[in-house]
């Protein structure tokens, strides 16, 4: 411990600092001994919460704990995201018929024709949303524009059969 004096002086152990106040303290680690009673009164208002790191091999510690919190978690890897809903269609398929298969070059021409109405029926949906000024896209939306897209009986079948997977999947949950 210093002593006190009449000037200002503010002791670290490990860090430098400048003269603040006409009280001596002393710092050691994390805590604070006041030498005199207005010292007392200055180190009552809040004290930090977080230790500075003083070294360059605690700055080290700290910058490793950081990395190692942001990095993902180890265990299995996932397959990256492919856009197909060429796995769906054996399903589908083995249900209607099952002694039939699909050639890989019908799997890609199916798999195309699906995405380009699921693109068509999106945009159809999304011009019936901003011509009536919602910003809501809704089940109504996605069914007027499958009938304004879908001919006839066809249109018709597909909001039944859409309508009833949505009920099943509800019902599931």
């Amino acid at each position: 411990m210093t002593e006190p004096s009449s000037e200002a002086s503010v002791e670290f152990v490990g860090a430098m600092a400048e003269p603040s106040s006409e009280a001596s303290v002393e710092f050691v680690g994390a805590v604070a001994e006041p030498s005199t009673e207005a010292s007392e009164e200055l180190l009552s208002t809040s004290e930090p919460t977080e230790e500075i790191p003083t070294t360059s091999k605690q700055k080290k510690q700290k910058k490793q704990k950081k990395q190692k919190q942001q990095q993902k978690p180890r265990g299995r890897r996932h397959r990256p995201a492919f856009d197909s809903f060429a796995s769906y269609f054996p399903k589908v398929l083995s249900k209607v018929h099952q002694d039939l298969s699909l050639s890989q070059q019908a799997v890609c021409v199916l798999d195309s024709f699906v995405k380009d109405m699921f693109e068509r029926i999106g945009e159809e949906a999304s011009l019936l949303v901003h011509s009536n000024k919602r910003s809501t896209m809704t089940s109504r939306d996605i069914q007027t524009a499958v009938r304004l897209l879908l001919p006839g009986h066809l249109g018709k079948h597909a909001v039944s059969a859409g309508t009833k997977a949505v009920l099943r999947y509800q019902l599931q949950k």
